[in-house]
């Protein structure tokens, strides 16, 4: 009989559904996954694709508000679909949320191993107050394991004293396949997929939403620090949409000569286009848990540029080998590693290669298989 695993996580993410599927399908596994609400619409504007989910899941009632950069979701339920899912271990992804609490709180009452899917960092913004560090202390220590998507997060983990027997791996992960099938047919006819898109010959690119803390002011600032005629020869492109566009645009407008533009938010089907046809992925984040683009970009085979604060860096990009790993918010070293790879072809394809090879380790059953070594150490509920 296989252990019945319970997911609680916030919303069904296109980057979610291939880990979960992954995760289902294994001989060990009974999966059934609980979201808190369907999507996010105040922060981004992903489809929701029902259709390929192959796991069981539910949606519990919610209410959202978000007001500056508190988000703010409350649920109805989560005790009862607990109960009713009668899970062997509860896996919680987070816990920031009302139904985060109930649920560790459902788990200590029944029992019920329960483990954080944790995904924080130490440079992570969100911390310093005494009581958030009261409460997330308090939570933690309820816990019985703990699943990390790599080094920032064991480090995160370590400093609040949980031990090492208790962290396991499950390396974040997008659907790597699909990214680097996409990418590869749209080389193959590049000029004509270009000219739809209406896209410089040559350019950097950031994806991500348009938010100061993601480093778009910095990325702005050191194109325009690019010898002017480098700026001719290559251009900028946001793909992504946020409150910081319009000052943006206004900045943008000042620099001359160069290219840059600002594409809007693009579905997952549109986004291989834009990272196959660019020469170098820019991540310049001030904050950043993980940093999933940085996957998406490295299964198209980019070389990528990023600021040491996203969590991701430690475990897939080496300075010099598969792209840069610049400093916070300084915007010349960015301006230096930015000019280093427009001007050598063979580098962006070596790094991009390598990116390529190192991103294949981080595979949605890579995902499966660690969140599964949490897990078996538990055995199956008896009552």
């Amino acid at each position: 009989m296989n252990r019945r695993i319970v997911i609680i996580t916030e919303i069904i993410a296109p980057y979610r559904i291939p880990v979960f599927n992954a995760l289902a399908q294994h001989n060990e596994v009974d999966l059934h996954v609980i979201f808190l609400a369907e999507n996010d619409p105040t922060e981004r504007e992903w489809l929701v694709y029902t259709d390929e989910i192959s796991f069981s899941y539910q949606v519990l009632p919610s209410w959202r508000r978000r007001l500056g950069r508190h988000n703010f979701l409350l649920n109805r339920g989560a005790e009862t679909a607990l109960r009713r899912a009668r899970p062997d271990f509860v896996v919680c992804g987070g816990y920031n949320y009302v139904a985060s609490w109930q649920s560790m709180v459902w788990a200590r009452r029944n029992r019920v191993p329960f483990g954080l899917w944790a995904e924080s960092t130490t440079r992570d913004f969100r911390s310093g107050h005494w009581l958030i560090e009261f409460l997330k202390t308090r939570f933690l220590r309820s816990c019985d394991a703990f699943v990390v998507p790599g080094k920032s997060s064991i480090e995160y983990l370590r400093h609040y004293g949980m031990p090492p027997e208790m962290i396991f791996t499950a390396p974040n992960a997008v659907d790597t396949q699909f990214f680097a099938d996409r990418a590869a047919v749209i080389r193959e006819d590049a000029v004509a997929h270009r000219q739809a898109l209406c896209l410089p010959t040559r350019f950097f690119l950031f994806v991500g939403r348009l938010v100061r803390e993601k480093g778009v002011f910095d990325l702005l600032a050191a194109y325009g620090a690019l010898a002017p005629e480098l700026r001719r020869e290559i251009g900028l492109v946001f793909v992504g949409d946020g409150p910081a566009r319009a000052a943006l645009l206004q900045r943008a407008a000042k620099i001359n000569p160069g290219s840059i533009q600002f594409k809007g938010f693009a579905q997952r089907e549109l986004l291989p286009a834009y990272y196959a046809l660019a020469d170098v992925f820019v991540f310049p984040t001030h904050t950043d848990p993980w940093g999933l683009v940085v996957n998406e970009a490295m299964s198209c085979g980019l070389p990528v540029i990023s600021s040491g604060a996203a969590g991701c860096v430690a475990d897939l990009i080496e300075s010099g080998w598969n792209g840069r790993v610049v400093s916070t918010h300084d915007v010349g070293e960015l301006t230096s590693a930015m000019d280093e790879l427009a001007r050598d072809a063979e580098l962006r394809s070596l790094m991009g290669q390598r990116s390529r090879e190192r991103i294949g380790q981080y595979s949605p059953e890579a995902w499966a298989s660690g969140m599964v070594s949490a897990v078996l150490p538990f055995g199956r509920r008896t009552a």
